[in-house]
């Protein structure tokens, strides 16, 4: 039989503090593909082309689609916010096809010499990964 403790002031405070830091994550996250997606979906692709690249090598409709998948994505990493009755589903679904996402976004930076943007995208899955993991089981 396990012999359980009371938590102690220190482990609480850890806690507390990862569970801080993953919401923040979680936060620039969102606000990151709201507006990724939200200009994907509302500039001219002389715009996305000038900022991207990418954008002069694939169809508009891939690179407003995107855009929304962007959105919905960025959506999902705050249901958890609105609702934990919910379920942590939604914020799994999200983190893993943001890192898929930013996964082949690398590629293609990367692919493409594009330093820059390649940073971008390593800084963003160096914050997607943990919320992923961070959340991923009950506390």
């Amino acid at each position: 039989m396990a012999t359980t403790f009371p938590m102690t002031a220190r482990a609480r405070q850890a806690r507390d503090f990862a569970n801080l830091t993953l919401w923040t994550f979680q936060g620039w996250l969102a606000m990151f593909f709201v507006a990724a997606g939200y200009a994907k979906l509302t500039e001219p692709m002389t715009n996305l082309v000038t900022l991207m690249v990418w954008p002069q090598f694939v169809g508009e409709n891939l690179v407003r689609g995107i855009g929304i998948v962007e959105l919905v994505l960025a959506v999902g990493v705050l249901v958890p916010l609105l609702s934990w009755k919910v379920g942590r589903w939604p914020l799994l679904i999200a983190t893993v096809g943001l890192i898929a996402l930013q996964t082949v976004m690398l590629g293609v930076h990367a692919t493409n010499l594009h330093i820059g943007l390649s940073i971008v995208n390593l800084l963003l899955l160096a914050i997607t990964i943990p919320v992923f993991l961070g959340r991923r089981a009950p506390r």
